[in-house]
Formats: structure tokens, sequence, C-alpha cells
């Protein structure tokens, strides 16, 4: 069993190890919290610790908006990397919608490289790359569409950007994959 000191401190500290183990409650704020909020920390003699969300709920206070005490998982970083993802995933091939989208995520390009990176492990460039040069097998391998043409409409903004990028990737130039996938010599 903790005591109230060893709580005050891991709520200062702001110490995700001691989530779901115990909430505290700012009685001037009427909130309650867990200990890993990054609120900012209460006085001391405002603040009541609990052992359940449900006894802080008893007790008359409500839920912290920002830290979600009333929910059991709650992971606001992976939450956000997923919605990035699923404005890349869906807007790839498309530069303007792809800006216009992330725009509305409300984050700066700066935390959108790190949420993404923290989660996934790899940058926006080259998760957006994978997703265009995966775009382009499938082009090339199905449509005798000529290789600026499949470029542009994978997303790449260049000819250039487009063969460095599908030659890292897969070892190969998008004339090689095709007449190796499809057995054909290109013109």
């Amino acid at each position: 069993m903790l005591t109230e000191e060893e709580k005050w401190k891991a709520a200062l500290e702001c110490d995700a190890s001691y989530d779901g183990r115990f909430y505290y409650g700012v009685k001037t704020t009427g909130i309650f919290c867990r200990p890993s909020c990054k609120s900012k920390s209460p006085k001391r003699e405002n603040v009541e610790f609990f052992d359940t969300a449900e006894q802080a709920r008893e007790s008359g206070l409500r839920p912290c908006k920002r830290c979600r005490p009333d929910l059991l998982e709650f992971h606001p970083q992976k939450e956000t990397a997923e919605k990035i993802k699923v404005v890349y995933d869906l807007y790839y091939s498309d530069q303007d919608r792809l800006k216009e989208e992330l725009k509305k995520l409300g984050l700066s390009r700066n935390r959108i490289l790190q949420v993404f990176q923290n989660q996934y492990e790899k940058t926006p460039a080259e998760y957006l790359n994978g997703l265009r040069v995966a775009s382009a097998k499938k082009l090339l391998a199905s449509t005798a569409d000529n290789i600026l043409q499949i470029a542009l409409q994978s997303g790449f903004e260049s000819l250039s950007a487009f063969y460095t990028q599908f030659k890292r990737i897969t070892g190969v130039s998008p004339r090689e994959y095709r007449e190796r996938f499809t057995g054909k010599k290109a013109d």
C-alpha cells in the first residue's frame, strides 16, 4: 500500500508507472487525474487520493480531459500517430490533398514527425516513399503506362525522386522491375 507522500511524489513527477494504482483529485478544480497527468501541479492541500476512478467520481469529481483517467487505455500519442497514418494511407498519391488533410489535424510538421517516428520507428517520408513505391510496383506490373505516368500516379513529384526511391527500396530500377515481373522488355 502506498503512502500519501509516495502518491504525492508520483503525481508531482508525472510517473506513469503508478497509473491505475491510484488517482488524485483536485478539490479546487473538481477534477481527478492519473498520476502521469501533465497538467499543472496542484497545491498539496487541494489534493485528495483515491484507489479507484469510481471512488473519485463518487466524491463528486469529474475526469480530467487531458489524461482521461476514466478510460482504461488512453494513449494520445498512439491515437494521434494512427490518425496521421490514416491520412498518409489515403492521400499518399495526392500531395495537395495530403497537406490539406494533415493541416486539419492541427499539428506542426515537427510534431507530426516526432509523433509518427516515435510510434512507427520511421519518418513520415520513409513511410510515404514505401507506400508510393508499393503503388508503383503494382502499376508497373499491371499496366502499360509509361514510367513518368506511374511516378506521378504514385505521388512522386519528380522522375528523379521516383527513380531514387524505387531503386533504394527495391534494389532495381522501375524499368528492370517491369521487365523482371512481366518478362517483357520495356520500350
